[in-house]
């Protein structure tokens, strides 16, 4: 391979400069070109957008691929153009599981069915969760993606051949300011005089000024249509909040009609002798043993006594019901141990049975 050591040489030597150039700049002992308020204003916004831009991708893609290793290996998939794999969701792997329990158990037990119903409604659930991050990706992460590697990329070029622009102008700024000093000497030992070497010097100045201008235009007009992407992020954002409203919605659809599968599955295999008295906002289930003609209640919460007229009851044990109370009322009157009082409705159920 043939390299041309003269450009390489010139290029290090070019590096160099600036490198010296920017140090100079940082300790005060070099003039350096400002930009106008305007162009720094731009730039600072621009900064700020591609800051939060970036960290509101990665929450969003946290949201929707909680794990990082996943969203390692879509990223190294999606740069080698290969579709990502089909993988199962948490919800989906919990659904499978339920219901090969489901089978093991017994389809015909209660138990059994129930957990197959649920576990179909979780890998349903899985597939509305999948289908909502293909849309937010759509929707959303890949238009805010598309920004970052496309107009901010741009951008970021742009700023930086307008640096390299501005430490040329500066180097022949200070080129320009040597040969004046220099006017009045004799000639160098080449034989230029001190004239020539100031008019060549203006001559790259100029060239140098345009070549800065030209550039810094480019950059301003690119930091300016930044606002206008704003607008753009904002319709993503609506669409974002349009699919992911969806998505809760069509969850808790799921989930009801769940709840009602599970309401009806309990109701049909529950026994003869348990009778609903139930009315528009009751939730109090009586037993009747039909041998002995009591009525009993088992205990779902534990309920201290408020007063003497209160009884209290603990989780899982039995209380004797001496008194149906009247449809809207919130307590019954129970006797457990020879001891009578009173205890909440919503704290009874019957052994084995939910309700409402």
């Amino acid at each position: 391979m043939d390299f041309n050591v003269k450009k390489l040489v010139k290029d290090a030597g070019t590096a160099l400069s600036r490198v010296v150039q920017l140090t100079e700049e940082k300790l005060g002992t070099s003039e350096k070109t400002e930009l106008d308020s305007h162009f720094e204003n731009l730039a600072e916004r621009a900064d700020i957008t591609k800051t939060w831009t970036e960290k509101i991708v990665r929450s969003t893609e946290a949201v929707l691929t909680p794990n990082p290793g996943n969203r390692v290996e879509d990223y190294l998939l999606e740069k080698i153009d290969k579709k990502k794999p089909n993988r199962l969701s948490n919800l989906e792997c919990l659904g499978q599981d339920m219901i090969s329990a489901g089978n093991v158990f017994g389809p015909g037990t209660s138990y059994g069915s129930a957990l197959i119903k649920v576990g179909q409604c979780e890998q349903r659930i899985g597939s509305i969760e999948k289908e909502f991050i293909n849309n937010a990706e759509q929707c959303f992460v890949g238009p805010l993606h598309k920004f970052l590697e496309g107009e901010m990329k741009t951008i970021g070029k742009e700023r930086s051949i307008l640096e390299t622009k501005r430490l040329d102008l500066d180097a022949c700024k200070n080129k320009v300011r040597k040969a004046r000093n220099m006017l009045g000497t004799p000639a160098n030992k080449d034989g230029i005089s001190p004239e020539i070497i100031l008019e060549e010097a203006e001559r790259d100045l100029r060239r140098a000024q345009s070549e800065f201008d030209r550039q810094a235009e480019i950059t301003k007009l690119l930091l300016e249509g930044v606002s206008s992407s704003h607008a753009g992020h904002l319709r993503c954002l609506h669409e974002f909040v349009n699919v992911q409203t969806q998505y809760y919605s069509d969850c808790y659809q799921r989930m009801q009609e769940l709840q009602n599968e599970l309401a009806n599955l309990s109701n049909s295999g529950q026994p003869s002798n348990y009778q609903h008295n139930k009315g528009p906002s009751e939730s109090f289930v009586i037993i009747n043993d039909r041998s002995s003609t009591v009525i009993k209640a088992k205990v779902l919460f534990n309920y201290s006594a408020k007063n003497s007229s209160e009884l209290d009851v603990t989780t899982g044990e039995e209380v004797m019901v001496v008194e149906i109370p009247e449809p809207g009322s919130n307590y019954v009157m129970c006797e457990k141990e020879y001891h009578k009082g009173k205890v909440p409705k919503v704290n009874l159920l019957p052994s084995g049975i939910k309700f409402d």
